[in-house]
């Protein structure tokens, strides 16, 4: 394999012509592109990570606004539906949870359905809020992918759909020790 045509060698061609030295069985024909999809969601990550200070958010709590207002009106989820999709303990959920509610950013409400539960509710302020972060994180997003062409980024989009995983069932949230039953 030798490096694509571009702006030269980077750290994953430099960490490949290693291991092609020091160590070529073990590389497969997926080491490159797992090593380019890991450097590429730490640099999306770290975007992420670079515009939540800014708008006074940890990144549980922007996870929380997102797939809250995701979920469309009238913004709102069950705990334990929101703690799934975002892998959470729901120990975890609740605390950052109370946090929000003290900002005035959700509230807890009864559920229609079940007066025994409660949902979780984006507040006007939460929706302003959540809104806000989104469209950061889309431009924080945007400029990582800045030097490659529209071209390239739908190439990549496709082909990462050819190889996605597929078949793997959805992780389940993890649990602090506390929250471990006992066996």
């Amino acid at each position: 394999m030798t490096a694509a045509p571009g702006p030269g060698p980077d750290p994953v061609d430099a960490l490949m012509d290693a291991w092609r030295t020091e160590l070529p069985d073990v590389l497969r024909p997926t080491t490159e592109l797992s090593k380019r999809i890991t450097q590429l969601a730490g640099a999306l990550d770290e975007a992420t990570r670079g515009i939540l200070p800014e708008l006074g958010l940890t990144v549980a709590e922007f996870d929380i606004l997102v797939a809250l207002r995701r979920a469309g009106e009238p913004y709102r989820m069950q705990p334990n539906e929101l703690a799934r999709s975002l892998l959470l303990s729901s120990g975890g959920l609740s605390n950052v949870v109370n946090h929000l509610t003290g900002r005035g950013l959700v509230r807890r409400e009864p559920s229609p359905d079940d007066g025994r539960a409660t949902m979780i509710r984006l507040t006007p302020d939460g929706v302003r809020t959540a809104e806000r972060a989104v469209r950061a994180h889309a431009d924080a997003h945007e400029a990582v992918f800045a030097e490659a062409s529209p071209t390239a980024v739908q190439a990549a989009v496709r082909a990462l759909r050819e190889v996605g995983i597929r078949r793997r069932p959805a992780p389940r949230p993890l649990r602090t020790g506390r929250n471990r039953s006992r066996s």
